[in-house]
């Protein structure tokens, strides 16, 4: 029960479960606004909301979904109650916002402000008291999938090594190690070691209500009971190997388990002439969104810096990237760095409190003001909205020598922002690199446009928290 597969992408039950509540409670607020402020009067009968249950319903859309752009629907968010607090809040204030704009958009909508603040209050709260109470079952393993893992040396070992807090362990508990050679990893805990003879695996797994078999064996060649395992299946006890482990647990795949067997024969990568349009036509869309919103910020943006660096110097700042297929196009940004940056010709990461940033470009790294007129570049064909950052050519030779599958990544277009962004930190050393290329393989296999909403309501907790901003 710990994850449900929609659109490729692996939903956690309980956050789906979560989200579910949470859209119950919004609706009820509405109705119980209602009654408060006109002392019983049923949503029905009130004359100037023409259609209640559309209008209930729609609040109880919006709320859930401003939630989870704030990040409160991820189960790796580790912000602690004050960061919950926090993007409860903003995320009740942007739907706030959401709404004030449907209802002026749609007058038969409109609740009335009243019956509004109520409502918002009485979801706030509720909302609140529920989570902690929702969390408090949730981390007791009621709903997690009971896991056997197959292995005990280095593969079984990284389980624990890559999984180590509390959060990220909310989808799974591990029952038990079956080792098949003598060697036991540092990162197995001994005390769930099951030493059982291999025809006794089934017995095992029905008797501790074992829902998963994790095949994570150093050494496959002659090692890995195949008849259990089949009878296992056949019993409704699914079996499945590390790497697709890790993908529906971490949303990547570790590059130092990767095989090209895997890859091939694994699913996803799937490409077709309508995916290619729906994906063309979210770009667009998508661009043509944001730019109707940010375009005020564009203007500050220009001015800010005219009036920084002086009315002569250039504003816009084009630089070459590699693109689809390998392929260098210029990628175009506000300038945030001084103009002689690069003075000696050479490629720099950059760097924490880099000093070639200027104060404009200081605000705008934060906020991401600087990456907006890459929607040009959306809107020319160069990019994606949505998709693997475009790396310079420099860098990409570099990478491409020290990490595994690394030119994988120009299988698809670069993006805005990707996967690795709203998950990873910025990337200034071939160490994160290499991290935020095992989130930009999982995307690439698996991208579908659901992902790619999901992504963009996630990159709003990126700009309004300065999530990995430099």
């Amino acid at each position: 029960m710990g994850t449900l597969k929609f659109f490729k992408l692996h939903l956690r039950v309980p956050f789906l479960l979560l989200a579910l509540l949470e859209f119950f409670i919004c609706v009820v607020a509405v109705y119980v606004a209602v009654y408060v402020r006109f002392n019983g009067v049923a949503l029905t009968e009130v004359e100037h909301v023409q259609s209640p249950v559309v209008t209930s319903i729609l609040f109880g859309l919006v709320m859930p979904t401003t939630m989870m752009a704030m990040g409160l629907y991820q189960s790796r968010f580790r912000g602690g109650v004050l960061g919950v607090f926090l993007r409860s809040v903003i995320g009740f204030m942007c739907g706030a916002a959401v709404l004030a704009l449907l209802y002026y958009l749609v007058p038969q909508l409109y609740l009335g402000r009243g019956v509004f603040g109520l409502a918002l209050l009485i979801a706030f709260f509720m909302v609140g008291t529920i989570r902690p109470i929702f969390f408090y079952y949730v981390d007791r393993d009621i709903l997690k999938v009971r896991v056997l893992v197959l292995g005990a040396g280095e593969r079984a070992g990284s389980i624990s090594k890559r999984l180590r807090r509390r959060v990220d362990r909310r989808g799974f508990k591990i029952v038990g190690y079956i080792p098949t050679t003598d060697e036991v990893s540092d990162g197995v805990d001994t005390a769930l070691l099951q030493k059982i003879p291999q025809d006794q695996i089934v017995n095992y797994c029905l008797n501790n209500d074992v829902d998963e078999i994790v095949v994570a064996v150093d050494e496959r060649r002659g090692r890995v009971p195949m008849d259990a395992l089949l009878e296992c299946r056949l019993r409704g006890i699914d079996v499945i190997d590390i790497l697709g482990f890790f993908e529906r647990e971490q949303g990547k795949l570790p590059l130092d388990l990767l095989r090209p067997e895997w890859l091939v024969y694994s699913e996803g990568f799937a490409r077709s002439g309508f995916q290619d349009l729906t994906k063309r036509i979210f770009d667009i869309t998508a661009s043509l969104l944001i730019l109707g919103i940010t375009w005020p910020f564009m203007v500050l943006a220009f001015f800010a810096i005219k009036l920084e660096d002086g009315f002569e110097a250039p504003v816009f700042y084009q630089q070459t990237r590699v693109g689809y297929l390998g392929k260098p196009f210029g990628v175009l940004k506000f300038r945030s760095m001084s103009t002689n940056a690069e003075k000696d010709g050479v490629a720099q990461w950059a760097t924490k409190n880099d000093s070639r940033v200027t104060r404009v470009g200081g605000i705008m790294r934060k906020t991401r003001i600087d990456e907006l007129p890459q929607i040009i570049n959306v809107l020319r064909g160069d990019m994606s909205f949505v998709g693997p950052r475009p790396e310079r050519p420099e860098f990409v030779e570099k990478l491409a020598k020290e990490i595994n599958f690394y030119h994988e990544r120009h299988a698809v277009k670069p993006g805005i922002t990707g996967w690795a962004q709203v998950s990873y930190p910025y990337g200034a050393s071939t160490e994160d690199s290499e991290q935020k290329q095992e989130f930009d393989l999982y995307y690439i296999k698996n991208h579908t446009l659901f992902l790619d909403t999901l992504i963009l309501l996630q990159t709003a907790e990126v700009v309004l928290f300065g999530k990995g901003a430099r």
